[in-house]
């Protein structure tokens, strides 16, 4: 057996914190407002909590209690349950290698808007996209001068790269447990503040009307798929992370117990996200809600322009980005966690070796995403930049048919019962075993599969969004 001894959280709040700061992450902060602004406000917001309690409850108590059951990560932990299906395990483990690298190169790019912030030059990242595209297509030259060069993205992404592999390097208790519960709890009052702030502009009270007030009349397929793409998407399902955590986490916790407190905090912040941004947003620009865009065209060019407009503007710039700092943070740590988790089961390395080499093909596999819209500009992928295509064969195929086929394996192959008899352990009770039971056998994967389907539609051939 592979199996070494494994560390764990000192106690359930810092494994609850930890998994709840992977699952907070970039995706709640540029996505889920886009989301709910595109897909009818209220209505959206009414959808996904629906959806966050069922089926985003479902898979996170699967993975975690699949982690824990075999204290083994991904690959490990599925050849444990069902040798046929050790595959599955190489395939949700390949899903961080590839997110990591370009995780990182949009961490670096949230370094250097808040290096800029904190130097009081906010108001020159407020020019409607120049100041980003300036920066994320640096060209110096040459390659080596480039990724050298603190004009362009580089040295940010190397920086961001290396407080992951410290905190890495210091382990579960030491480290990562530390780090989130320090950072989650700033991470959540500087969130409030902001969204406090942000309903005090002029203009604000129709944003936060459109936001919060559902309107029946805006439901749609596409409201439930887009609703789904996003909490799967910032839950940190389907990537070995929840797996790999729950390898760490003590058998006398509480499991269901654990993985609510994890979705109350991941949804209140994808909540507290939306009153950050969109009353704002909608203010700026004079009452619509379809301006507000997604990804970095939200994140890097709009809000920078909003602060300008605010009262003191560039405070609240620099907090906002140091939030973003810390949200990216805790997402990033633990997809690196569990790739070094992989390669500390499969190979002799120790920790701080197996890290060292995460960190070293980190940087080298994030290189072309680094350079994807500067000096390798011209060259794409199927027609999207390095950054754009890793970003859909992790998000878009491979993290659903992971989802997909731990469906099939838990509940046509091995049964729920053994995921029932993980969360039942030392007596605890599992109140929504029903749920769990019919939602991973046929649930689930029906909605998984309308998630593919629409993102290839859309990605591929161009077919309407999600």
């Amino acid at each position: 057996m592979e199996q070494k001894s494994r560390s764990s959280f000192s106690s359930r709040i810092g494994f609850v914190l930890a998994a709840a700061g992977s699952a907070v992450g970039l995706g709640n902060l540029w996505r889920f407002p886009y989301l709910a602004a595109q897909y009818g406000g209220g209505i959206f917001l009414l959808v996904y909590l629906v959806l966050v309690v069922t089926f985003g409850f479902t898979l996170m108590v699967t993975e975690i209690a699949i982690g824990r059951k075999t204290r083994l990560s991904c690959i490990g932990a599925y050849k444990a349950l069902d040798k046929r299906f050790s595959f599955l395990g190489w395939i949700a483990a390949f899903v961080p290698v590839i997110i990591t690298p370009y995780y990182c190169v949009i961490g670096g790019w949230v370094t250097k808007y808040l290096f800029t912030f904190l130097t009081g030059n906010g108001a020159a990242a407020a020019d409607n996209g120049g100041f980003f595209n300036a920066f994320t297509g640096f060209d110096a030259g040459s390659v080596l001068a480039t990724l050298l060069d603190f004009s362009g993205p580089g040295p940010w992404f190397l920086i961001y790269t290396l407080i992951n592999t410290v905190v890495v390097i210091f382990g579960v208790e030491k480290g990562i447990e530390k780090a989130s519960t320090f950072m989650m709890p700033v991470l959540a009052v500087l969130a409030v503040l902001i969204a406090i702030y942000s309903l005090t502009i002029d203009g604000a009270m129709a944003g936060l009307k459109y936001y919060l007030l559902p309107d029946f009349s805006k439901f749609s397929a596409s409201t439930v798929l887009g609703a789904i793409g996003q909490m799967f998407y910032s839950m940190s399902l389907a990537m070995g992370i929840m797996i790999t955590y729950g390898s760490y986490m003590k058998r006398e916790n509480i499991l269901e117990h654990s993985v609510t407190q994890i979705e109350v905090f991941d949804t209140l912040f994808a909540f507290v996200a939306g009153l950050m941004i969109i009353p704002a947003v909608v203010a700026f620009n004079g009452g619509d809600p379809s301006q507000i865009n997604s990804g970095p065209g939200l994140m890097f060019t709009t809000l920078p322009m909003v602060f300008e407009s605010m009262a003191f503007g560039g405070i609240v710039g620099t907090v906002f980005f140091l939030l973003v700092l810390f949200a990216a943070l805790t997402s990033s740590i633990s997809l690196m966690e569990t790739i070094v988790s992989v390669i500390m089961d499969k190979t002799p390395l120790g920790r701080t070796a197996a890290t060292l080499l995460v960190t070293v093909a980190a940087l080298v596999i994030g290189i072309p995403s680094c350079l994807g819209y500067g000096p390798w500009a011209g060259i794409t992928i199927i027609g999207m930049q390095f950054l754009d295509f890793f970003d859909f064969i992790s998000n878009s195929v491979l993290m659903p048919i992971v989802a997909v086929l731990t469906c099939i394996l838990i509940g046509h192959v091995v049964g729920t019962k053994v995921i029932a008899d993980e969360v039942k352990q030392n007596g605890a009770a599992f109140h929504r075993e029903k749920l769990h039971h019919v939602m991973i056998r046929w649930i689930a994967p029906v909605l998984l599969v309308a998630i593919l389907v629409s993102e290839l539609a859309t990605k591929l051939f161009g077919l309407g969004t999600i």
